[in-house]
């Protein structure tokens, strides 16, 4: 693992993640509720950046990548616009050690 003054570089980290994705998505963001936010907080909240304005005014997450940490539901302040749940049995983010 390469370090610097400020710790592990991210491709370093990354590398000890794995990604176990489920064809069904374990947190969905409905569009219409998001093209009325002003805040976009999940924009800039969430740490694997999984959250991509749309065109139109919407939000497009790509769950496929996701940490599980949460911080979009708590973040969002648009009631309904973000449902969260873990991923189904064997699926999800394994955090490897070495």
């Amino acid at each position: 693992m390469t370090a610097d003054r400020y710790g592990p570089d991210f491709e370093d980290l990354m590398s000890t993640v794995e990604f176990r994705v489920s064809e069904q998505a374990h947190i969905t963001v409905d569009t219409e509720v998001c093209r009325s936010c002003t805040t976009r907080a999940c924009l800039h909240a969430c740490p694997a950046k999984l959250f991509v304005p749309t065109a139109d005014g919407g939000i497009l997450f790509n769950y496929e990548q996701c940490f599980e940490c949460g911080t979009c539901y708590l973040v969002c302040d648009a009631d309904g616009a973000i449902t969260w749940s873990y991923p189904e049995g064997g699926h999800g983010v394994v955090f490897r050690t070495g």
